[in-house]
């Protein structure tokens, strides 16, 4: 059996463990009173709650379901970057089930040296005796950019038939520090091609690119902001945006709160109609192609 390791970032269960979850987030570096309140009220604002793990656990069944349709040859574990369940537990349990050969996968489709990096760090760190084939990036798989389209197509039905070829995208994805430009990090440039890929799709239809989610720091991070580019559009006469997130494939706080409720609230002082895309989830293109990615892997290293 060969073992399917699907990774996402984590978050809280309920209000309490946020305070715990940002010291695990921030390297058990001590963390300012004012910022635990103020990610305490966010998720407070969002349920009290993260719903990532339940979310990451519905894709990875989704992907065993895939991966078994025709022989049953893997089995799918579910390790959080930062809260339970902890990689490094997961893997012990991966070891418990006899597990010696697996896929590693994270629900992030583009590589930064500072995100999925870090995941693959984490796993060589436990020094399990598991031998793992690595998944780095999924920005250009097929499945993954049709789903995208067809996010937006549907999305675009939220607007009046008259203007919907004119409402501007805006395509986002999680700010990182600048100085991963220092490295010449692929980051910046794999989302570039997957929103060039996407409206190769898509066709001819105005479109922009922004970050979104900056962390509460003193350091720089990768601009614009999608709350700037909201207000340029709106000060160009936009009545009408439509947000398409990239770099999350689930509903979380960035989702739930950056932008449901911090961007639709600048948007309705703008008098702006905004809407997003629903986001993938478990959309069947996108975990049929992950599937043929991971089912690659392991037919290319003899393990089927």
């Amino acid at each position: 059996m060969i073992g399917l390791l699907v990774m996402a970032y984590g978050g809280p269960d309920n209000i309490d463990e946020v305070e715990p979850y940002l010291l695990d987030v921030r390297g058990h570096r001590p963390t300012a009173p004012e910022i635990i309140h103020e990610v305490r009220e966010r998720y407070r604002e969002i349920g009290g709650r993260s719903p990532i793990l339940e979310q990451t656990q519905a894709q990875a069944a989704a992907l065993e379901s895939a991966l078994n349709s025709s022989s049953k040859d893997f089995k799918a574990f579910v390790g959080m970057r930062h809260w339970h369940p902890y990689i490094k537990d997961t893997l012990a349990e991966m070891q418990i089930q006899g597990i010696e050969k697996a896929v590693g996968l994270v629900m992030a489709p583009h590589y930064s040296r500072m995100s999925i990096g870090v995941y693959y760090k984490k796993i060589e760190e436990t020094n399990a005796p598991i031998e793992f084939l690595r998944v780095e990036d999924w920005h250009l798989e097929s499945g993954y950019l049709d789903a995208l389209a067809d996010r937006v197509r549907a999305a675009l039905q939220c607007f009046p038939a008259d203007v919907r070829a004119e409402v501007p995208i805006i395509f986002t994805a999680h700010s990182l520090p600048q100085k991963i430009l220092e490295w010449n990090d692929p980051y910046p440039l794999q989302l570039r091609e997957t929103v060039s890929a996407v409206m190769q799709r898509l066709g001819n239809h105005p479109h922009e690119f922004a970050f979104q989610s900056a962390a509460i720091s003193t350091e720089p991070w990768l601009g614009p902001d999608a709350g700037e580019i909201i207000k340029r559009l709106a000060s160009q006469g936009n009545k009408n945006i439509l947000l398409c997130p990239i770099g999350f494939v689930t509903e979380h706080v960035e989702i739930l709160y950056d932008v449901d409720i911090v961007y639709q609230r600048l948007a309705k002082s703008l008098n702006i109609h905004l809407e997003r895309i629903e986001m993938l989830n478990t959309a069947p293109a996108m975990i049929n192609g992950l599937a043929q990615l991971v089912r690659t892997k392991a037919k290319e290293a003899d393990w089927l």
